[in-house]
């Protein structure tokens, strides 16, 4: 595994986490959950940038 490997599956774990935490804080913690919900959501679109853009990154230089 080469270190950009390592890099996308991080991302793609970020992603993953940051999606589950901000599904968890919307279910269960009523009004003040759906405000972390929205900054969990907002990680996770930044983090899925972040791995679409390794990966590009990844393809070009492989």
């Amino acid at each position: 595994m080469n270190i950009m490997t390592f890099f996308v599956v991080l991302a793609a774990s970020c992603v993953l986490v940051s999606l589950v935490l901000g599904i968890s804080a919307m279910v269960h913690h009523g009004n003040v959950g759906h405000r972390s919900s929205d900054q969990w959501m907002s990680a996770r679109v930044g983090f899925q940038g972040l791995a679409l853009a390794l990966i590009l990154v990844a393809l070009l230089t492989g």
